[in-house]
């Protein structure tokens, strides 16, 4: 298929990922390519011709099987669409490992740091590059993605620190916890938080290498909090889901970043929550949420 415009959703099988394919696909043209991906060749088949069922889809949905834990699967995806297509013009990074409260933290902290930051680290890596002037790459996150989230001892592991800093800092982290002396080092027991924080920082370490070009065209990288999502992931660590979005409320912001026709520099290699940059610098560690979790 000769595509006009190429769009990428990782995660896409179910909760928010399916719901930013299903607005993709409703917003884009017919000659529009929408790559709904995921791990399992089942669910990704099944997922697609839904979503390509569904009364508002006008773009083409495909499946596309995609693991994000391996760095090589991810560049090998962004050359063949770089060779078959000339390059991607939109991707939304929106893989998790879903993680329970009763479950030991650092038993499941490889997969967890690989679904949400390796693969992090890879995407900005292997799509940056093929991004498309005027595209979006756009990494969902949560407003426990600023630096004020983290003990102070660690702020300056993430402050102005180049991918490959942070990528540094993540995997001194993965060691620190396997060493049993990430809490000694000021590391929260909860993953999620500096999880969130590293690929925070993450964005904003590509985003500020490219931001003067990518300003230029009217490129936006940056990193979204959707807000509170009704979500099998999230409902186990919330009791008050009475101001939740559904997944397709929630998709409607991070989807207006995308088809917004001009790019705020305000907003560029930020962390955005509806519509607005949350300051990097703000946070109080959730020292509470540490008591109630297991190691």
């Amino acid at each position: 298929m000769n595509a006009s415009r190429i769009a990428l959703v990782t995660g896409a099988n179910q909760g928010l990922g399916r719901a930013l394919a299903e607005g993709l696909a409703a917003r884009m043209d017919p000659d529009d390519l929408v790559l709904l991906t995921g791990r399992s060749h089942q669910r990704v088949a099944d997922a697609a011709r839904e979503v390509a069922q569904l009364p508002g889809t006008r773009g083409h949905v495909q499946g596309q099987v995609l693991d994000v834990t391996d760095t090589d699967d991810i560049a090998r995806l962004a050359d063949e669409l770089r060779a078959r297509h000339g390059g991607v013009d939109v991707v939304l990074s929106n893989a998790v490992a879903r993680l329970l409260p009763e479950e030991s933290q650092a038993e499941r902290a490889d997969e967890f740091i690989d679904v949400s930051n390796t693969a992090t680290h890879a995407i900005l890596r292997s799509f940056g590059p093929v991004l498309r002037p005027g595209g979006r790459l756009i990494v969902v996150a949560s407003s426990l993605g600023t630096l004020g989230h983290l003990d102070p001892r660690l702020h300056h592991l993430f402050d102005g620190a180049s991918l490959d800093q942070v990528e540094y800092a993540v995997e001194s982290w993965r060691s620190a916890i396997h060493n049993r002396t990430a809490e000694e080092a000021g590391w929260p027991r909860w993953l999620n938080v500096p999880s969130k924080v590293a690929q925070v920082a993450a964005v904003r370490a590509v985003a500020a290498e490219r931001r003067e070009h990518d300003l230029a065209d009217g490129t936006l990288i940056a990193s979204v909090c959707p807000g509170m999502v009704d979500t099998a992931t999230s409902r186990p660590w919330f009791s008050d889901f009475s101001q939740a979005q559904s997944p397709s409320e929630a998709a409607r912001a991070v989807l207006d970043l995308v088809f917004t026709e001009h790019v705020d520099p305000a907003l560029y290699g930020e962390l955005i929550r509806f519509g607005k940059a949350l300051p990097w610098h703000d946070g109080t560690p959730p020292v509470e949420q540490d008591r109630l979790l297991r190691p």
